[in-house]
This record gives structure tokens, sequence and C-alpha cells, in this order.
């Protein structure tokens, strides 16, 4: 018996590991068999690294963290109906991120759709915008189904810059055994055009960097002699010119009011006194685009939008700005200073010692605050780490008080939702890690406990596929403390907003740990955090409990 489906299903997989694609995540169901058993024929030629999850949610978010981390488009197989609607949340993300994927999603032939067939709908047109729509037809005996795959990935990788869907339909026999063509991998290369313009240096610049900025906008801060207002998810957190209390600074007038020009990178959406600096009269906002649907562009203030920036070489200028920066820079370093008190352990007296080992004793068995989680984690992870950030209340409070250090760090800030986090970051994991190879480094997910709950499933991993070196962190306050910090808080009944907007939780995460297959460790004093945090094999869920309020934390 031939199968059309299985035929064209093995030529389209073909093709796209010729153009470079080597990452698959798929979901099982009946109507995309014949890709799911072809993909599977490429893992075990050694042509596919293949994933399988259960749920399509997970799929997705496991996918864009592979396109994350490998910066090459990912493969995402689901069947019909209610599991194509599953990879929503994953495909507004990756619109709004810009982050590449492919979503092969099956269908029923036209003549089977609209009539009341089980696990059928209106899949083309069920993203919207958020995804270019490739509608296919069901390959038929006789078709030319290699030629039909290089016009279809064509079409699929051109220009691709966010997710594409590609919906396929199939009829029966929805699968048959099916040799796979001899084939060499390639390599992939984005071939999207990007033009760049000159930027002068002029004084009372600053260089905001959001997420996904990556090191050209700290390039671009050492050129134009500005200070670096850097995000902590913007992977721009270091350099010379870096202002970590940038909030702080912004909210002063010996500072903000002296702003003329902001030069943005990355999409930044931790603060609000960075747009409201944005919309301010007298301030020229450049922006230099980054991938996604969106152009970042607060209360419409922008004045230009680029591709890419370089800066015009002017070496006098940036001298000349260099006490600008300093200013900056030495104002935010001293209000990030916490002088240690070493004196009474350099003392010869020993009453003035001993009073201080009581004191150092104390402090290591104080609660964990959020202050100390975040940096704790900030301290532990180094460039051959990865450090993801959920969307919860401790992404912001990292922000203000990260030091400059140069490690990858990625936080889904496309919607900033808290949809995927632990997929997403086992994604990015898994390719980080070399597939399961003994190579170093560990990825940490600092999140919270709501955070964490949406996204309990992807604690599951595939059957018999690596495992990657994870830490999930969860900053466990029992709810969404975060509605705290905002205005409703200050005007709503407090019942009210613990019932609908706090939603308090009482899971057993130790359990939870447990039914997944992962390490569990509970972190309940400062002197256990640094401990608790140093990388072993395997996959650990390490629980620290929080306070809902903290008079210690701004």
């Amino acid at each position: 018996m031939s199968s059309p489906a299985s035929a064209f299903a093995t030529a389209l997989l073909g093709e796209l590991v010729r153009r470079g694609i080597r990452d698959v995540v798929l979901s099982p169901g009946s109507r995309s068999q014949a890709l799911a058993l072809a993909a599977a024929q490429f893992e075990r030629a050694g042509l596919l690294r293949l994933r399988v999850r259960i749920d399509e949610r997970s799929a997705g978010f496991l996918a864009l963290g592979l396109a994350v981390e490998t910066r090459v488009p990912v493969v995402v197989i689901t069947t019909s109906g209610t599991a194509v609607a599953e990879l929503h949340p994953a495909v507004l993300e990756a619109a709004h991120s810009g982050v590449p994927l492919v979503l092969l999603t099956a269908d029923r032939p036209a003549a089977l759709r609209g009539i009341g067939a089980n696990q059928a709908t209106v899949q083309p047109g069920i993203f919207g915008p958020m995804a270019r729509l490739l509608d296919v037809e069901a390959p038929v005996d006789g078709g030319d189904h290699d030629a039909d795959a290089v016009r279809l990935v064509a079409d699929i990788l051109a220009e691709i810059a966010g997710p594409v869907h590609v919906n396929m339909a199939f009829r029966e026999p929805l699968s048959a055994p099916t040799p796979l063509p001899d084939l060499e991998p390639g390599t992939w290369h984005d071939a999207r055009p990007r033009e760049s313009q000159a930027i002068p240096v002029l004084p009372g610049t600053v260089v905001v960097a959001g997420a996904g900025a990556g090191a050209d906008a700290e390039a671009a801060a050492r050129a134009l002699g500005a200070p670096l207002l850097a995000e902590v998810a913007s992977g721009a957190r270091f350099g010379p010119n870096l202002v970590p209390a940038y909030r702080e600074l912004l909210s002063t007038g010996n500072f903000g009011d002296r702003i003329e020009r902001v030069v943005v990178f990355g999409h930044p959406t931790l603060s609000r006194e960075i747009p409201a600096l944005i919309e301010r009269d007298g301030v020229e906002t450049i922006v230099v685009r980054s991938p996604g649907i969106d152009d970042y562009n607060p209360g419409h203030r922008v004045q230009a939008f680029v591709d890419a920036a370089t800066v015009a070489d002017d070496e006098a200028a940036v001298e000349a700005a260099r006490s600008w920066v300093g200013r900056w820079v030495h104002a935010s370093r001293q209000l990030l200073e916490q002088p240690e008190p070493l004196g009474a352990a350099l003392t010869d007296d020993y009453a003035e010692r001993a009073a201080f080992a009581r004191e150092q004793l104390a402090e290591q068995r104080e609660p964990v605050t959020r202050r100390l989680l975040v940096e704790a984690v900030w301290r532990s992870s180094w460039p051959h780490d990865r450090l993801v950030l959920g969307a919860s209340r401790l992404i912001r409070e990292l922000d203000r008080v990260a030091p400059g250090k140069r490690i990858p760090v990625h936080a889904n800030r496309g919607l900033a939702g808290i949809d995927g986090t632990i997929a997403t970051a086992t994604g990015i994991a898994l390719a980080s890690q070399g597939v399961g190879e003994a190579t170093p480094g560990v990825t940490r997910v600092l999140l919270g406990d709501l955070a964490m709950l949406h996204d309990a499933g992807s604690l599951l991993a595939g059957n018999g596929e690596p495992l990657p070196r994870m830490q999930v962190i969860v900053g466990n306050d029992g709810g969404g403390t975060i509605f705290d910090s905002l205005e409703v808080a200050a005007t709503a009944d407090r019942a009210l907003i613990d019932r609908v907007l706090l939603t308090p939780q009482t899971v057993d995460l130790a359990a939870l740990a447990s039914a997944y297959g992962w390490e569990y460790r509970r972190v309940e004093t400062r002197g256990e955090l640094d401990p608790a945090l140093t990388p072993t094999p395997g996959r650990v869920l390490i629980e620290v409990p929080l306070a809902r309020r903290d008079p210690r934390v701004a």
C-alpha cells in the first residue's frame, strides 16, 4: 500500500533538512501520522533532532526556546482540531518576538471540512495576522512530491521572521512505509537584508536596551559615549557604560531631565520610566527595529525607525561625553552599593569578633527575601549557563539590583505572558547543552509560583529523550503578589483582590516534582541559598518560600 500523505511528508521534511532545519517538536495525533512517522525515521537516521510532547501548548513553547537559542527555524507538528488552537499562545509570543517557527498542522481535505467531522474546525487563518498562512491541498497519487516539497519549502522560508502556519490536508490512507531520500543536511542561512543607518554622537544621549537587544546595544552605548540603560533580559547588561539603577536616576531631575535623545534596542517592558521618558516633550527617540510584528513606539512619539545602526566615528565627541556617562555610572553604583562590615571580622578584640560571628550566623538564618533570591541566582550564573526569567514579580526585582555581567538571559517578553516559561527554558537548555552531550553549564529558570503552575505540564520530558541540566527556581509567595504593587491594591477591597487577582494556591511542590521525576530542594534561609543553586546533573526544582509583603525590598 502506498500513501501520498507519507510520500509528501517525507519529501517535505527532507527538503527542510536540506535547507538546514534540524529541530522538530511534535505532539501525537491520527491526522498528522505521516509527518510524525517520517520525522521519527529522520531522527533514527541522525538527520533530525526530535522531541515529543503530549501537550501542544508545551510543544509550541519548547520549539520557541529551541529557536531562540539556535537562531534557526524550528518545526512543530500537530494533528487537527483543538491541537492547532493549543499552539496559539506560543504563536503569539513568537510573532511579537520575531522567533521563526514552522507550524505543520494536519487537516482534512476541503470536501471533508464543514460537515461536522471529528476533530475538524476552520484551521486556515486560525492564528489571524500572527502567522503567515500556507494552506496546502492534499497530495494525490502520481504527484511530483519532491518538486512540490521544494516549492513549498521555498515559500515557507522566504524571509521567515516569525511563525509560518502550513496547514496541510491529508486524505486516507494517512500513512504507509516510505523510504527516506538520499540527502545531505544543509546549513541554515538567514538571508534577510538589513540596511544600516549612521547615528551621530550627540550630547545628552542614552541607549536603552530592552528584551532581545543583545551586545549591539552595549557596543552602541560605548561608541556614542552614552549611558546604557539595559534591562536584565536584554543581553546587554554589561560594559563600562552600564547604569543598573536606571529607574531611580530617570526619576530625578539631575539625570532624567537632561536627556535629549534616546536610542532604543530591543523591546523594553520592565519599567514605566522608559516609556515616560520617550513620551516627554523635547526628547528625540530613534528605535532600532527588533524582529516582531510591532515597532516599539510609546505614545507614538518615536521620530525614527532603523533596521540597524552604526555610529559615526567621532572620538572628540565621545571624549566630551565622558563626564556625562561618568555621572550616571557613579550615581548608579552609589545607589546599589551595600558596604560589607569587615572591620569587626579583622579586629584583635575577641568580644568584637564574637559579636560579628553571631551577627553573621544570624544573617545566615534569616528568611530569604526577594532581593536575596534574585541576587543569589544572578551571582550563581555564568557565561556558560543560561538564565530564563518568568513573567513574575522576580524579574522586576532582579532588574532593579543586578550588576553588570555578560551572561545569556532570556525572557518571553514579546507579550510578557506567564505561558510556557518552563517549556521555553527546556528548549534553550537542550539547544545550549549540545542535546544531552557532556557539556558544561546549567539552565536556571527563575519564576513565581503561578507561572510555574501554569506550565507544570512542561516538567514532563519525552520518554527516552535527553534530559538537560536544569534548575527551576520557584519563588513561592502563595499567589500573584505582583498585583499588590499596582494601583488596584490601594482602591479595591482586599478580599476581592485575594479572590480574583492574588489567586492563592497551596500546591505541594515536592509531590509535583516527584511526580514528574525532578529532584526537589527547599530553601528557607539565606545560608541555604548558594548551596542549593550549585549545579548538579539532572533536573532540580528549588522551592523558595517568600513572604507576601517584604518590607526589605523596594
